[in-house]
């Protein structure tokens, strides 16, 4: 059974006839001095026999500090990563401006070997970016939920 996880893609459109995308960096010392195909929809596990909206608001809440904006949020797909994980990402028109982001964090033992648990957060910054350089931030395997979004705005959402 692969693993399942949910996400929020917000888009908005910009002047003159570009499209915005909300996007977040990883966190954690991993991710730290990267930027390129670091970055990555705001989403979560979910165990199955969940709603994936549930549990895609549920997960942007955690990783932004602030609930998903009230939306009519159109299901994207599925889509499978390549580590085997499939994500169910859905997306909404929205200007999202938080105050700040205040992700909920996780341990990790760093440095690798030490004993010593750290506490990291899961996103450590949130933005807008224009289509395409977010497709120079987005992990590869996310590149084709911007395929999805821009095919889904094309149709006339």
């Amino acid at each position: 059974m692969p693993v399942l996880s949910a996400g929020i893609l917000l888009y908005r459109r910009a002047d003159p006839g570009g499209l915005e995308v909300w996007i977040a960096h990883m966190g954690g010392p991993f991710w730290a001095r990267k930027d390129a195909h670091a970055w990555s929809i705001p989403k979560g596990e979910y165990t199955d026999g969940e709603e994936p909206l549930r549990a895609a608001l549920r997960e942007f809440a955690e990783e932004m500090g602030t609930a998903a904006p009230a939306a009519d949020y159109t299901r994207l797909g599925d889509f499978r990563q390549p580590s085997g994980k499939i994500i169910t990402v859905f997306a909404a028109e929205q200007d999202f401006r938080p105050e700040r982001i205040v992700s909920n964090t996780f341990p990790l033992e760093w440095p690798k070997g030490s004993g010593r648990i750290q506490h990291y957060p899961e996103i450590d910054d949130a933005r807008w970016f224009p289509e395409p350089e977010a497709r120079l931030k987005l992990v590869k395997g996310q590149l084709p939920v911007l395929d999805a979004l821009v095919l889904h705005i094309g149709a006339g959402s």
